[in-house]
């Protein structure tokens, strides 16, 4: 286990080196600057603005500055937010983000696996056609389109929740429910064929015809050997779940990452673009780490290597 880890978090460091210096050559490539709006200031103010954050030296200088600041964990100051650096903006908007995440993947999570487990165990019957049917069509969706459509009807249309911000537990259902639509249909396909297959192996009919009760066969048998594939999904879930708060933040004016890193990118505000796309990366990574460690605890017979 000590073995696997060291070469996991070598093999990460690496992946963020990577990362950063994708990131950093292509964000200069982009027309445009930070200090340019539609009040065009004037060459000096711009001159003296590239001197005071070091965008006047050459990129390759440029590059092994950041380079140094980032392994001392210094993401650098916004260009845009005069006073306040990228550390400080993360750390006060990522529990936002973290928080809306974190109940939509355990939203997917606990409706999406019992849902694929009855369509399972019903197969053929109208209650796993009809479950089939809403899984598609979920995972068909585009976010941005269930964002749009539950806002005009059930905050337009019928004033029944708010559609703006997450001040009141009222808040979170709309953005929870476009952005865990997706990940919760998905698991629910992934759990059904998953379980079909596991219903089908030798062990299940042994256990069967050992006269052991349904529900033993089906909890302690059938569901943990079946929710492996899940536990795979869950480093991708997680990947949709950040990249697809960042539309549903700005649908939903939410004051999380998410927005601030489209606003970044409009902006051409660098130090932000290149700390959020670091520290995402970097989230992302860590986490399907987590997932691989929960292959052994699931699964002991599993060796990681």
């Amino acid at each position: 286990m000590t073995s696997y880890l060291v070469k996991r978090v070598s093999i990460a460091i690496l992946t963020i080196f990577f990362v950063s210096t994708i990131t950093f050559f292509l964000m200069n490539v982009i027309p445009g600057g930070p200090f340019l709006s539609e009040k065009i200031p004037s060459q000096a103010t711009i001159d003296a603005l590239n001197k005071k954050y070091g965008l006047d030296k050459p990129l390759g200088e440029q590059y092994v500055i950041y380079m140094s600041k980032l392994i001392q964990g210094d993401l650098g100051p916004s260009l845009k937010q005069k006073g306040r650096t990228v550390n400080t903006i993360i750390a006060s908007k990522f529990p936002v983000s973290a928080k809306l995440g974190g109940i939509s993947m355990l939203l997917a999570l606990l409706v999406g696996i019992p849902l694929g487990s009855v369509a399972a165990l019903h197969r053929g019957k109208p209650i796993d056609n009809i479950l089939v049917f809403i899984s598609t069509l979920g995972v068909a969706v585009p976010s941005f389109v269930v964002c749009t459509v539950t806002m005009i009807f059930f905050g337009v249309t019928l004033n029944w929740l708010p559609t703006y911000g997450l001040y009141t537990p009222a808040s979170y259902i709309l953005p929870v429910f476009a952005l865990s639509l997706y990940p919760l249909s998905y698991v629910s396909r992934l759990m059904r064929a998953s379980m079909l297959d596991v219903l089908g192996q030798d062990y299940i009919r042994t256990a069967k015809a050992k006269g052991v009760p349904n529900k033993l066969v089906l909890y302690k048998h059938a569901l943990r050997n079946a929710i492996l594939p899940i536990v795979t999904y869950l480093g991708p879930a997680l990947a949709y779940i950040l990249t697809g708060s960042l539309i549903v933040e700005k649908i939903f004016t939410i004051p999380g990452l998410g927005g601030e890193f489209v606003s970044s990118i409009t902006d051409r505000d660098y130090p932000l673009v290149m700390g959020t796309t670091i520290f995402l990366a970097a989230l992302l990574i860590f986490m399907n780490v987590i997932v691989d460690i929960l292959y052994k605890v699931i699964d002991p017979r599993i060796k990681l290597k």
